[in-house]
């Protein structure tokens, strides 16, 4: 193991058992290189690494700070369930803003209509939903689309209001750039996807096909 992986580890041991307060300045790069005898540059990467996974902060021209975690939203992972549904219900201050242009995001190869739309609570960036609709199914998708902030509230005005999923998908991947600028993260925060198709339960007709990407440290998710 590297002394940058080394030095990580111990660095998150010391926070993990509280030896550093919440907002109090972390120790500077100089002394740690002078307690651990490592490079001044190994320890900067190894604090940068702590920033970037969000347990510092930095504060120009005076160094950097514990940081203090946000309150974590809990998640049922179920593609059976409206996420607009599941957040309201729980009380979290809930807003959608969709982001793409409705002209131009039809696949006519597979008939589906593809909306994305960015989620924030307490007007924080913390998920980024992408529904790709069945066509046949909601032919005018293209001209609602800029209406839409739940996809099930969607469904039940058009007759549907019974949905399971099919084939859901859990797995971890790094943000792109553009999702890091929308979730106002970097590139070392790992995203939980979960992939699944939306059915109705009364026709079984399949309603969508979803995407959703959670920034990880949001979030503390329940399986059922």
């Amino acid at each position: 193991m590297s002394s940058e992986a080394l030095l990580i580890d111990e660095l998150l041991k010391r926070i993990t058992a509280g030896e550093y307060q919440l907002n109090e300045k972390f120790p500077s790069e100089n002394r740690l290189a002078e307690e651990f005898q490592l490079p001044r540059i190994t320890v900067r990467k190894a604090l940068q690494h702590l920033e970037g996974r969000g347990y510092l902060y930095s504060v120009r021209g005076k160094g950097r700070y514990l940081k203090p975690e946000s309150e974590a939203i809990h998640l049922h992972l179920s593609g059976g369930e409206s996420f607009t549904d599941k957040m309201l219900a729980s009380g979290y201050d809930l807003k959608t803003v969709n982001l793409f242009s409705p002209d131009i995001e039809i696949n006519q190869e597979n008939q589906t209509y593809m909306l994305a739309r960015l989620r924030y609570i307490n007007e924080e960036p913390i998920a980024i939903h992408q529904s790709y609709v069945n066509v046949e199914v909601f032919p005018t998708i293209q001209n609602d689309a800029p209406t839409i902030t739940s996809m099930f509230a969607y469904y039940r005005a058009h007759g549907f209001h019974h949905f399971t999923n099919n084939g859901a998908v859990l797995s971890v991947q790094f943000p792109s750039t553009d999702e890091q600028e929308l979730l106002k993260c970097n590139n070392i925060l790992p995203l939980i996807c979960l992939e699944s198709q939306t059915v109705c339960e009364e026709t079984k007709k399949i309603l969508e096909r979803t995407c959703i990407l959670y920034r990880s440290d949001k979030f503390k998710y329940r399986l059922r």
